[in-house]
């Protein structure tokens, strides 16, 4: 089994994205199965209906998965094993002040050094732990010797025990902290597999430990991906959407980013027959929001025209035509439904053509059904007796709201409008 887990806390960006894709991808290929792990244990920092959020992402994206759980379901499961844990002496109360532990902090960075707990709560007695009436974190026991583990992209990875040291496992009000909860939950879930952020490489070192204490010995396979380099104003999914881009073309570029794939444009399911996740760079990838766009337009051009329609508010094929001849100008659906609503926006004027466009928008309206656009240009001719520029600048933000169009001609646009002039004009 797969875990994909999100916090709550923000907004889910392109690099969990990408993790959650990945996720998906090789479960499928798997035939494992793949949780959805909402990491819900900090309740302070827990924004209301973000989890709510993540999941309606992850639809949209048409990821599968078998379950949703909130860790904080779990505690009963986090406490216990941290009595089993303390029992053993494997893990103890520690009651340093936060200004204390700055105060070590302070020591270290003095003296050019990591920091590291000075183990000064783990001698207490357990009867002087009784009578100390103070608040206390839980913090596991430092290893003993290396913890080491293979990644899949990285290799054989060891850390120091003075690279773990005793963190903390529970926080005062007695929930667990990332790390522990993390380690508990894939003992519960029988987790098999875990692909992540390259960030998080210390956290398995951490949460290995755990699980070799409470005596776990199942070897989960890790893979820590690099992270994307992505302009903050490009890396919220939800504004992503937002501004027009498709998941399918989200998914695409993530897939295709930095890796060696059989085409350009793909969907999810065909990347699961040939996908490899050992295959993706070992190092940062750039996103770059122009190749997006151009990945956008082409899964646009490919959607039937009567579905491309519908997602602009329509239900006519001819409309999603329309919305076709835009992508000559724009890429997004955003910037298309703009167009769109330019074309059947209230006219009052055409600045530079003023008396013009009250000639042509009568004529407009006097004209009967024309299936020509050269029949139907001829007739707004006659009646106006405008010619060249006068005519065609007017007619044409008349028609469309616009005075100029780019890689498009009129002729194109009118047989797809010509149904609703009586709307265009009102």
């Amino acid at each position: 089994m797969l875990r994909f887990v999100q916090s709550p806390t923000k907004d889910m960006d392109i690099g969990d994205l990408r993790v959650a894709i990945f996720n998906h991808i090789v479960s499928k290929q798997l035939n494992e199965k793949l949780i959805i792990r909402i990491e819900d244990t900090d309740k302070e920092k827990n924004i209301e209906g973000k989890d709510k959020e993540i999941l309606e992402l992850l639809n949209l994206f048409s990821i599968g998965y078998e379950g949703i759980f909130h860790q904080n379901d779990n505690l009963k499961y986090h406490q216990k094993l941290t009595m089993q844990l303390m029992g053993q002496k494997n893990a103890f109360a520690c009651f340093c002040s936060d200004a204390k532990i700055e105060e070590l902090k302070e020591e270290a960075k003095k003296n050019n050094k990591p920091y590291e707990y000075d183990g000064f709560c783990q001698t207490l007695s357990d009867e002087t732990v009784l009578n100390v009436n103070s608040p206390f974190i839980v913090r596991i026991k430092k290893p003993d010797e290396n913890i080491v583990f293979k990644d899949l992209l990285k290799g054989e990875l060891s850390f120091k025990p003075s690279d773990i040291d005793s963190f903390p496992i529970l926080r005062q009000d007695k929930t667990p902290t990332h790390n522990y909860a993390h380690a508990v939950d894939d003992m519960l879930f029988d987790i098999s597999a875990v692909i992540t952020l390259e960030d998080k490489v210390n956290d398995a070192a951490k949460q290995i430990h755990i699980r070799k204490l409470l005596n776990y010995d199942k070897e989960i396979e890790f893979t820590h991906i690099p992270d994307v380099n992505i302009d903050s104003k490009y890396s919220s999914v939800k504004k992503l959407i937002d501004d027009g881009f498709l998941p399918a073309a989200i998914a695409n570029y993530l897939v295709l980013l930095g890796n060696e794939t059989p085409k350009e444009i793909f969907t999810l399911e065909e990347a699961v027959e040939w996908f490899d996740i050992k295959n993706i760079p070992n190092e940062a990838v750039n996103f770059d929001i122009e190749k997006l766009k151009e990945i956008n337009k082409k899964h646009l051009i490919n959607i039937d025209n009567m579905r491309f329609s519908k997602i602009l508010g329509f239900a006519d094929d001819d409309i999603g035509k329309l919305g076709k001849l835009f992508l000559n100008e724009t890429s997004t659906i955003k910037d298309i439904k703009e167009k769109i609503n330019l074309v059947f926006a209230p006219k009052s004027t055409c600045e530079g053509f003023e008396e013009e466009f009250v000639e042509v928008k009568l004529a407009v309206n006097d004209a009967p059904f024309i299936d020509s656009f050269s029949e139907f240009k001829q007739f707004i001719t006659d009646k106006t007796q405008l010619k060249e520029e006068r005519l065609l600048k007017p007619l044409t933000y008349v028609l469309t709201g616009q005075t100029k169009l780019q890689g498009i001609e009129l002729e194109e646009v009118y047989p797809l409008i010509k149904n609703y002039l009586g709307e265009i004009t009102k």
